[in-house]
C-alpha cells in the first residue's frame, strides 16, 4: 500500500483559480486515499474550498491563507522580491520546509521558476533548471525539454537536460534505457549549429542511450523517449504543437457541422472521434516539471480547467513517489 503523500496546491494561479483547483482536488482525494493536500489561497478562496469539501475530507486537507496573488502580468523578479505572502510562494515554501512532497501551480511561469529556484536551490551539479513535459506520440509519450526556462543554453546545460529527461522518462514511463535525441534541422551529423554539434559529442561519450539527432516531424513517431533542445526552440515547438492541435479540432468541428448529412456522419463516427479527441486532448498531458530543483514543483497550464489541473497533480504524485530529485542527484554524482 502506498504511503501518504502531501501536495501543496496554489488555489489562485491561472485563469480559473479555485474553479479549476477545487474540483481537481476532490477528484484526486476520491481516487487515492493516500494523498493529503494543502490548499493555499486568499481567505475567500479558502472559504470556497471549505464549503465544497465540507467534513468529508477534513483529515486529508489543510489550508494556508495568503494575502497576495502573483498575476500573470507580474514581473518574475518583482514578484519574488515584493510578494512574499503570495499563494504561489507559500505553496513552494511548503516544499522547502519539507511539509509537503511536491507543489502544483497554474501561476505565472517566470515567477514560479524564479521563486522555486530561490527557495529550493539547485541539485548539486545542475547549473540551470529546465521545463519538461510529456508530449503525445504514436506509442505513448515522449518527454521534451527545455520548454522555455532557458533562452540561451550551453552544451553542458543541454547534456544535463538530457540526464534529467532520461531519469524522468524512466521514473514516469518505466523505460529502463530511455532513448535520448537532440532536436535538430536534420539527422545528418554535419547539420545543425555549434550548440547542437557540441552537445552531440558530450552525449555520444556518455552512458545515456543517445540515438542521435531528431527532426521536428519525427518527435511523434516513437523514434525517441526524450527530446532535448534549448528553451527558445522548445517553447516555440510546444506552442506550435498546441496551435496545430487546435487547428485540427477546428476543422473537424467545422466539417461535421456543414450539413445534416455531415452531422449524421459524425453521429456514426462519434465513438472513434471521441477516442481521437481524447488522445489529442492536451489536458491529458498537462503538467510541466521544473526539473533540476531541490524539490518537486509542477507547472500547470495557465488556462487549465479541473481536468488539466488534475493531470498536473498526478504528475507531481508520480514524481514524489519516485523521489525523482534524489534519482537525478544520484546520477549526477556518478558523472
Amino acid at each position: 500500500m502506498n504511503s501518504d503523500l502531501k501536495i501543496s496546491l496554489d488555489l489562485m494561479g491561472g485563469d480559473n483559480g479555485p474553479q479549476a483547483v477545487i474540483p481537481a482536488a476532490i477528484n484526486i482525494l476520491q481516487k487515492d486515499s493516500s494523498i493529503k493536500l494543502t490548499l493555499v489561497g486568499l481567505p475567500e478562496a479558502i472559504e470556497q474550498a471549505k464549503s465544497c469539501f465540507g467534513e468529508k475530507y477534513k483529515e486529508k486537507i489543510s489550508y494556508i491563507e495568503a494575502s497576495e496573488v502573483v498575476s500573470m502580468q507580474d514581473d518574475p523578479i518583482e514578484a519574488l522580491r515584493r510578494k512574499k505572502k503570495s499563494s504561489l510562494r507559500l505553496a513552494i515554501e511548503e516544499v522547502k520546509y519539507n511539509r509537503v512532497d511536491a507543489c502544483v501551480s497554474s501561476g505565472n511561469t517566470g515567477a514560479l521558476m524564479a521563486t522555486a529556484k530561490y527557495l529550493l536551490g539547485m541539485i548539486p551539479g545542475v547549473d540551470r533548471p529546465a521545463i519538461v513535459s510529456a508530449i503525445p506520440s504514436i506509442k505513448g509519450t515522449v518527454f521534451m525539454l527545455d520548454l522555455g526556462a532557458n533562452i540561451n543554453s550551453t552544451p553542458s546545460n543541454l547534456f544535463q537536460f538530457a540526464v534529467m529527461g532520461s531519469i524522468i522518462s524512466k521514473g514516469i514511463s518505466g523505460i529502463n534505457k530511455p532513448r535520448v535525441a537532440l532536436l535538430n534541422v536534420g539527422e545528418e551529423e554535419i547539420k545543425g549549429n555549434d550548440l547542437v554539434k557540441d552537445t552531440a559529442k558530450l552525449l555520444s561519450n556518455s552512458n545515456l542511450n543517445y540515438v542521435g539527432f531528431i527532426e521536428g516531424n519525427d518527435i511523434f513517431n516513437n523514434n525517441a523517449d526524450v527530446v532535448v533542445t534549448d528553451g527558445f526552440v522548445g517553447n516555440i515547438s510546444l506552442k506550435s504543437m498546441e496551435g496545430v492541435a487546435n487547428l485540427i479540432s477546428y476543422y473537424i468541428k467545422k466539417e461535421f457541422s456543414l450539413s445534416f448529412y455531415r452531422k449524421l456522419q459524425f453521429f456514426l463516427a462519434k465513438p472513434s472521434m471521441n477516442e481521437i479527441r481524447k488522445k489529442l486532448d492536451s489536458r491529458q498531458y498537462n503538467g510541466a516539471t521544473l526539473v533540476g530543483l531541490n524539490g518537486i514543483v509542477v507547472k500547470s497550464h495557465g488556462h487549465s480547467d479541473s481536468l488539466a489541473f488534475e493531470s498536473a497533480v498526478n504528475i507531481a504524485i508520480i514524481e514524489a513517489r519516485k523521489n525523482l530529485p534524489s534519482e537525478i542527484k544520484e546520477f549526477i554524482d556518478k558523472l
